[in-house]
């Protein structure tokens, strides 16, 4: 039975190797981020234990760059250069398509457009250089091990289970967007109706100078409150909707919303770990 190939790689097998190094991608980046941040961080775009950007990286590593072994320096500058345009890449894509922005390297030096960075950069030629000289020969002659019936099995088992995943995700990030964009022009309305309470008392403009959580409910007339409170509900729903990938990415916040709304929605997520923290140590209180 002959294969179709993918850029000369058996295509049961290509998709084999993506999940293979999403997953190990994955648990790199989360072992990183946990130990630095000591606490558990699952990394990902999605839910399950997958960083698709390993998985296409390093099968276009596999398919196109294998030709370039026999001479490591030149790998190493190649693997570099495609793997740090394909992270920018993706960066560019994502903050695009939802935005948001995932990860940040503004802080570090020689970076572009915070996507990518000297030192990560650096980082992608090291690890494409021991994947493939080192992991990916005993992965393939594992993977070749398989019957050829049992790895269409698990093609499909993994594709179904990345297709329904990714619905779930670009679901969530949707409702998120549109949440973010409803809690903008709300906050608009807010701030309208705010400045025209505070011109009838008589106030100063300047005095609106601050957030919009801010504001006190008798500042406002009954319409005012009606806003303030849908905005409330608004910025809860909103926090819930990215609480899961806040809770990923550090860094991550939004490139295409007023940094007042995300600045809301973090904030509200904050005074909820707060609640949690405080119930856990009245609860230890009452167990002493």
């Amino acid at each position: 039975m002959n294969e179709p190939l993918f850029f000369g790689v058996p295509i049961s097998l290509a998709f084999l190797y993506f999940i293979i190094y999403s997953v190990l991608g994955w648990c790199m980046e989360t072992i990183y981020c946990s130990v630095a941040e000591r606490r558990l961080v699952p990394r990902g775009f999605l839910y399950g234990p997958l960083c698709p950007i390993y998985g296409v990286g390093v099968l276009m590593m596999i398919c196109w760059f294998q030709p370039l072994m026999g001479n490591p320096v030149l790998f190493y500058v190649v693997a570099t250069v495609c793997m740090s345009t394909w992270e920018y890449m993706v960066g560019w894509f994502l903050e695009t398509t939802t935005h948001m922005k995932y990860w940040d390297y503004s802080q570090y030096r020689f970076n572009l457009h915070g996507r990518i960075c000297l030192w990560v950069c650096l980082v992608w030629g090291i690890l494409s250089f021991l994947v493939l000289y080192f992991i990916h020969p005993k992965v393939a002659e594992q993977v070749a091990k398989l019957p050829l019936i049992p790895r269409y099995v698990l093609d499909g088992f993994f594709l179904g289970v990345l297709v329904a995943d990714t619905i779930a995700t670009v679901y969530q990030l949707v409702r998120a967007s549109q949440m973010l964009e409803q809690l903008k022009r709300t906050g608009m309305e807010l701030r309208a109706q705010a400045r025209q309470s505070y011109s009838e008392m008589g106030g100063k403009l300047e005095a609106f100078a601050g957030r919009l959580e801010d504001l006190l409910p008798d500042e406002l007339d009954e319409q005012g409150k009606a806003i303030k409170e849908r905005y409330d509900e608004m910025v809860s729903r909103a926090e819930y909707l990215s609480r899961r990938l806040r809770s990923r990415y550090r860094y991550m916040r939004s490139s295409g919303h007023s940094s007042e709304v995300w600045e809301s929605v973090r904030q509200r997520g904050e005074e909820r770990k707060h609640r949690i923290r405080k119930r856990a140590e009245r609860k230890a209180d009452k167990e002493k």
